[in-house]
């Protein structure tokens, strides 16, 4: 039997701390390695904890949630931990700066407790958790933000098809609807993006899509 995930909680909030922590330590696959109400504390204990993933508010004293996951998941961290943010804010500004400074996933505080764990095991197994029509939104309002340059797609280290499949995934389409749309199978599909995140150096589907936009793969 393996491990469980070991996830630190961090809420301002005790009442909402406390029961994010419960339905977690409910589960036989998952243990809660601590819990913590500002980012900085969160920063600290990540660093000494070690844990699988950590559930990140973004609204909180001392070091907001998005500077926090920017120092445990950002560009140039030498250990990076993986971050699923979890607010009850549903604004896409803060979506965006959630993905940008390295989040795997964004949930919203109303979402049913299977959908919390779903995510973090998702999270954990090193994927994305990202609502495709969430994505859609973004990259309707942000991506002129996301893409400061431009470069042809000869000079993509990726196939004519990987780029395809790149563009539809950066387009917010699922697993099952890119399968559709190539006339693949999801397992293909499936295939392509883990060429497409080892070729480029991504961690997940997440960093996909901002490079895609980034670059100008997508326009």
């Amino acid at each position: 039997m393996s491990a469980p995930l070991r996830v630190l909680v961090c809420d301002d909030q005790v009442l909402i701390r406390t029961g994010l922590a419960t339905i977690i330590g409910a589960q036989p696959d998952m243990e809660v390695a601590g819990e913590c109400g500002d980012g900085a504390t969160a920063v600290g204990l990540a660093g000494e904890l070690r844990p699988d993933v950590v559930v990140m508010d973004v609204r909180m004293p001392v070091l907001d949630g998005i500077e926090a996951t920017r120092r445990l998941a950002g560009a140039g961290v030498e250990h990076p931990v993986k971050v699923l943010v979890v607010t009850t804010f549903n604004l896409d500004e803060y979506v965006y700066e959630a993905l940008r400074a390295g989040a795997s996933g964004f949930l919203l505080k109303d979402a049913p407790p299977a959908q919390l764990l779903h995510g973090i095991r998702t999270v954990a197994d090193g994927a994305a958790l990202l609502d495709p029509e969430v994505t859609r939104r973004l990259v309707g309002e942000y991506a002129d933000r996301i893409r400061p340059s431009r470069i042809a797609a000869a000079d993509s280290p990726l196939t004519p098809r990987e780029l395809e499949v790149l563009r539809l995934l950066a387009e917010g389409l699922s697993n099952g609807e890119i399968a559709a749309a190539l006339f693949i199978s999801q397992e293909t599909v499936k295939t392509f993006v883990s060429r497409i995140l080892a070729k480029l150096g991504l961690r997940d589907r997440v960093q996909a899509v901002v490079h895609a936009y980034r670059h100008g793969l997508v326009s």
